[in-house]
């Protein structure tokens, strides 16, 4: 056995695993190891983000873990190795994981192979980046003097935005005759600027841009002949106009102050990428909102008698220890409708031109959370009783909350409801889950002035938004689902009748 073959049995890697469904990358929210701490097969290390869920990464190796490859609030892509663990401490010291060997050998070789060459722009804690191209050596040129430079090379990279290269030894050159006379170095000042593009940060050219200012015209005063914000505020103000006395003399009159109320908007902003179940969110929606037509229907109703059932069921012992609420029975009354017209439950196949009714429902429950807004279902939830409906809503809830909800969990769903309601939110216009029929929000339930058996009465009442996918489900079809759903609601012994 050689000895790399022992090392990459000592050395296990435990790579990013695709913990939903297709998913191509996770970012790593937590460790709960460090590199030395002893780790057990089946041993919670880290916590990651997918774009539908957190999930918590077991180890499948007995050792001490040996090297974290990635820090917390880093994107990797599935099939990176994220952990390396030694799975035989006692045996002394060896060298490092295959997976690290196999670059740098390989690096050491091409190096050997290639010829020095001059400045090569590197990716910052990888060093120079080894080319396997041979060229043939240069002859000996005449050096010219060294021209001091107005900038170094770390500060011209940060005034365009990126990197500074590592620094680099070019090859040397035998010294000849001069070729031209040495140039005097030039004052620091303006006269230091390039002869090219005006030297500023990316947040003074912003400031430029906004009040006008062409940063070609503006006289540097910073080091290195850098335009500082000073300059361009400077600029922007109207020159002061000179009194008498001062225009008979020979001094200048004072420069302008910066324009007071001038603010930069940019300092007053806060950018945050786009990672992780928001970025899911968002492109989850705009692949709704332009592949499936949407449709969307209103109607208010009565649920003075749900609300009153609400309350009764609160004290029923079959219910005891289950959340009971108004979206309970809400959740219930789709159901029952969706029984009455199963053709809802449907997704519309693209690829094969076909459209796949179900004989299940998987009902969705829009969850907000502080990592954005998730939709787990509860698998085959219309053949549920209403107290196991309950436990398993209350279930649901609770494991979004936690930040816990598997990708598992948000799959498959057909229907979906949002309780905006909530929120105090009368009602709204969903926007479909990809893949489902329908989705209806439910507003608050509030009261109001209502005509009740002939007399205005003080009633509760709510209103109901079902928006539907006009490829599945036409006008008719949608009005009947959700005129049956405000029929359930507003006399709720039609669970019983109809369901």
């Amino acid at each position: 056995m050689t000895a790399s073959t022992a090392n990459a049995q000592r050395f296990r890697e435990f790579k990013m695993p695709d913990v939903g469904e297709g998913l191509t990358e996770a970012e790593i929210l937590k460790w709960y190891v460090k590199p030395g701490d002893t780790v057990t097969d089946g041993q919670v290390v880290c916590e990651v983000e997918t774009a539908k869920a957190a999930v918590e990464l077991p180890i499948p190796y007995d050792g001490v873990v040996h090297e974290l490859n990635f820090g917390e609030g880093v994107t990797v892509d599935v099939g990176t190795v994220i952990i390396s663990v030694d799975t035989d401490p006692g045996a002394g010291p060896a060298a490092a994981p295959a997976a690290q060997q196999a670059p740098q050998e390989a690096a050491a070789s091409e190096a050997e192979d290639a010829e020095p060459q001059g400045r090569q722009a590197v990716l910052v804690g990888y060093g120079a980046a080894p080319s396997s191209t041979k060229r043939r050596a240069r002859k000996p040129q005449a050096a010219v003097p060294a021209q001091p430079e107005p900038v170094s090379a770390a500060l011209q990279a940060e005034l365009n935005g990126r990197a500074a290269p590592a620094p680099t030894t070019a090859p040397s050159i035998t010294p000849a005759a001069p070729a031209a006379a040495p140039v005097t170095p030039v004052a620091n000042g303006a006269g230091a600027r390039s002869a090219g593009r005006p030297l500023a940060k990316p947040p003074v050219r912003k400031l430029a841009k906004d009040l006008g200012i062409d940063l070609a015209a503006v006289a540097p005063t910073g080091p290195d002949g850098i335009i500082t914000r000073e300059d361009v505020h400077a600029a922007a103000a109207p020159a002061a106009a000179p009194s008498p006395a001062e225009a008979a003399g020979p001094v200048a009159a004072p420069a302008a102050a910066p324009e007071p109320g001038i603010v930069d908007a940019a300092a007053r902003e806060r950018r945050v990428p786009v990672k992780g179940v928001r970025k899911a969110t968002a492109q989850a929606m705009v692949q709704s909102a332009f592949t499936a037509p949407h449709v969307t229907e209103f109607i208010t109703v009565d649920v003075t008698r749900t609300m009153k059932l609400v309350q009764e069921l609160k004290q029923d012992p079959d219910m005891a220890g289950l959340r009971v609420n108004p979206l309970l029975l809400v959740a219930k009354a789709f159901l029952v409708a969706i029984k009455r017209h199963p053709e809802v439950n449907a997704s519309w196949d693209e690829a094969r031109q076909e459209i796949v009714y179900k004989d299940y429902v998987n009902l969705g429950i829009a969850a907000a959370t502080p990592r954005g807004l998730i939709v787990p279902n509860i698998k085959d939830a219309g053949v549920k009783t209403l107290p196991r409906l309950a436990a398993e809503l209350g279930e649901l809830v609770a494991t979004a909350r936690e930040g816990k909800t598997s990708p598992a969990a948000m799959s498959g769903g057909t229907v979906t409801i949002t309780n905006v309601g909530v929120f105090g939110v009368d009602t709204g216009t969903p926007i479909l889950n990809p893949g489902e029929s329908a989705i209806l929000a439910f507003g608050a339930v509030k009261l109001q002035p209502w005509v009740h058996k002939g007399k205005v009465k003080a009633r509760q009442v709510t209103t109901l938004a079902l928006s539907f996918d006009h490829r599945l489900i036409d006008g008719e079809l949608g009005s009947k689902l959700l005129a049956d759903i405000a029929a359930v609601l507003e006399r709720p012994k039609r669970l019983i009748t109809w369901g």
